[in-house]
């Protein structure tokens, strides 16, 4: 769902937002879902009435898992306890980049300096098991754009993103970490953890408490690239996560660079491959600054707006009647499989309009029938 113009936002109320986290916590409604629903029925607590019916349309017999008001005050209290907060999509202060993408969080727990988040980012990431001359490297490429007025992304794990944020410390960095964000992942950076709380800014849209798992980190991986206008790869073997990272940007429509390495080095392999598909051969933060200054309508440090307006989205259709969808069920269930498909592939192989194959799918995530992939792709279950 594209964002509003900034002009549009506003922020929630205390009432809105409880009810903004609610349904962001509700079993089987992801961020794409959660828009869709907002939009379909205006408001979250609308759409909270709604979910057991469009569930049940779907196929599911046992009521979905909503959380009470009671629990998630309990979510925004104790992270109002460690100095923290959550921002909504829809606020003023959400960064602009990331509200521009579908799967944008609908709300993102913030511990920290939010006002970094005014910046233009640039992510540096790459292998945990990095060399010496990879992390100096990274270090220096992340105090040099911060000098530059960028806010440094990375995901605090071991290796060369704990060498960015330290880099960037002085100058503005932000941890987006797949757990929640008062558990500190790696242990060994608990006192990273410290420094970005109370020096930069710590992000993540798990619940107060999530210890990571693998299944977060593909997830976190495309925030740290919807945060910035480009990321950096420095050392990444041809398996790495930070391949998946640059991916994504790719996906986004964001910049990709590398730092070159050794031909006969495993962990230069993955950026060498990028540079060899296009990606922008890094060898200083000025490289960096340089390309971005091409394509930036506006100098660093002025706003951004112009980047990511799109204009309200238009009012949608009457919703489709139960005939029309009881016959398009069978259409889409017919024609999906355990193999991700794009959503567009699905509207035009049923031959059914994409509001209708919209109101269906909905229905069968909330069902747990089907299952969303980044770029836009969905699975039977």
């Amino acid at each position: 769902m594209p964002i509003q113009s900034p002009t549009a936002r506003r922020p929630l109320t205390a009432a809105e937002r409880l009810d903004w986290l609610r349904l962001t916590r509700a079993e089987n409604v992801g961020p794409i879902t959660f828009h869709r629903l907002v939009e379909r029925f205006g408001t979250a607590t609308a759409a909270l009435a709604a979910l057991p019916d469009l569930a049940r349309r779907g196929g599911r017999a046992k009521p979905l898992r909503v959380p009470s008001k009671v629990e998630v005050e309990r979510e925004l209290t104790g992270l109002e306890k460690l100095g923290g907060r959550f921002v909504a999509t829809c606020e003023p202060d959400y960064p602009e980049a990331l509200a521009a993408l579908d799967d944008a969080p609908p709300l993102l727990a913030l511990l920290g300096h939010p006002v970094l988040l005014t910046r233009p980012a640039v992510a540096v990431v790459g292998a945990r098991n990095a060399s010496i001359a990879g992390r100096r490297m990274a270090e220096r490429l992340a105090r040099d754009l911060s000098g530059a007025g960028f806010l440094v992304v990375s995901g605090m794990a071991r290796g060369i993103d704990t060498a960015a944020h330290v880099g960037a410390l002085d100058g503005g960095t932000a941890a987006v970490v797949a757990g929640g964000v008062d558990v500190v992942y790696p242990p060994e950076n608990e006192g990273l953890h410290r420094d970005l709380a109370e020096r930069g800014l710590l992000l993540a849209e798990s619940p107060l408490g999530t210890e990571p798992q693998a299944r977060h980190f593909p997830r976190r991986n495309r925030l740290i690239s919807g945060l910035s206008l480009g990321v950096v790869v420095v050392e990444a073997a041809l398996k790495s996560g930070s391949l998946i990272t640059a991916r994504l940007a790719l996906e986004q429509g964001r910049e990709v660079f590398a730092v070159p390495g050794s031909p006969v080095d495993p962990r230069a392999q993955g950026c060498n491959r990028l540079i060899k598909e296009g990606a922008g051969l890094v060898e200083s933060a000025e490289d960096v600054v340089e390309a971005l200054r091409r394509i930036a309508s506006r100098p660093f440090g002025e706003g951004r707006r112009d980047l990511f307006d799109t204009p309200p989205p238009a009012p949608s259709p009457a919703p489709p009647d139960d005939r029309e969808l009881e016959r398009a069920r069978a259409l889409v269930l017919e024609a999906l499989s355990p193999t991700p498909v794009l959503v567009d592939e699905v509207v035009r192989g049923c031959q059914l309009s994409a509001g209708v194959v919209l109101t269906v799918l909905l229905e069968l995530e909330l069902a747990g029938r089907v299952q969303r992939h980044p770029g836009g792709q969905i699975s039977l279950i």
